[in-house]
């Protein structure tokens, strides 16, 4: 399933434990391992001192992962470590980029100059979100979002193959509907339609999936009451990519305003959060 994982971690939070669990899924056991490290280029003309620091630091993370150094790409560059992590995905073909989150919202993030919120939102990869705050569970209950796009069914797709070689493991599909629409008679809502389209999918899939309707005024409020509803332990969401390609090197403030749902969960979710993007066309 995942051949190609990009770790950008600094060496806090629970990223480690999170790619230790996965390494248990029969779909991560053989990826290949890449660990970066960001040298920030004001440290750079300092002295070796950095450079010894960070291989050490990417040694001792190999160490804690149970991988034998042989195992592991470790990567050192210097520069901005928020271009520098979409830089090494787009050049490694990653197919996911896994980082941790002091799990800030975006003004906060924007003003903290925060590296995972700027590659969530950016990378057209898929991305798992790793909050500082949260306890790390065994990847055993899955929760997918289901809103009948492309995407959506990438990320249902994704979820199938995910939970279908976990023994016990279980998934849970949720549309959330700003507001019920009363079906006509006979007829079945667009939620029903939709959560019957992803169980049919899922089954091609052999995956047994169960459907939630949540209603809600704010979609990424109902996912993160959904996701607390079945003690989910990995919240997987599709995203489209919000911003044209001339826009994707301008600070984030299109959402500040409005509801980012993709945003909202990354901070609230009660599980790490893994985001399929739409890909980015020429």
């Amino acid at each position: 399933m995942f051949n190609n994982l990009l770790i950008a971690d600094s060496g806090k939070g629970h990223v480690e434990e999170m790619v230790r669990m996965l390494r248990d899924l029969p779909g991560f056991r053989s990826a290949r391992i890449n660990l970066l490290h960001v040298v920030p280029e004001q440290d750079k003309s300092g002295s070796d001192e950095h450079w010894s620091a960070a291989a050490a630091l990417l040694s001792q993370a190999a160490e804690r992962l149970g991988l034998d150094r042989s195992e592991v790409n470790a990567i050192i560059r210097s520069g901005d470590a928020k271009q520098t992590v979409l830089k090494v995905a787009d050049e490694l073909n990653a197919d996911l980029i896994v980082m941790g989150s002091r799990g800030l919202g975006r003004l906060q993030s924007i003003l903290a100059n925060s590296t995972s919120q700027y590659v969530f939102q950016l990378s057209t990869r898929p991305m798992l979100l790793v909050r500082d705050d949260l306890y790390v569970r065994h990847v055993n209950r899955l929760l997918v979002t289901v809103d009948g796009t492309g995407v959506g069914d990438d990320a249902l797709r994704l979820a199938c193959e995910m939970v279908r070689d976990i023994p016990g493991g279980h998934l849970t599909g949720v549309h959330v509907a700003r507001q019920d629409v009363a079906p006509t008679r006979g007829a079945a809502s667009k939620s029903d339609s939709l959560l019957n389209a992803a169980v049919q999918r899922a089954r091609s899939f052999g995956v047994a999936l169960t459907p939630l309707h949540i209603t809600a005024n704010d979609v990424g409020r109902g996912v993160c009451q959904a996701a607390k509803e079945v003690n989910a332990d990995l919240v997987v969401i599709a995203s489209q990519d919000r911003r044209p390609l001339v826009a994707r090197g301008l600070v984030d403030l299109d959402k500040l305003l409005g509801g980012s749902v993709s945003d909202y969960i990354r901070v609230h979710a009660p599980a790490p959060v893994l985001l399929v993007r739409e890909p980015e066309r020429s």
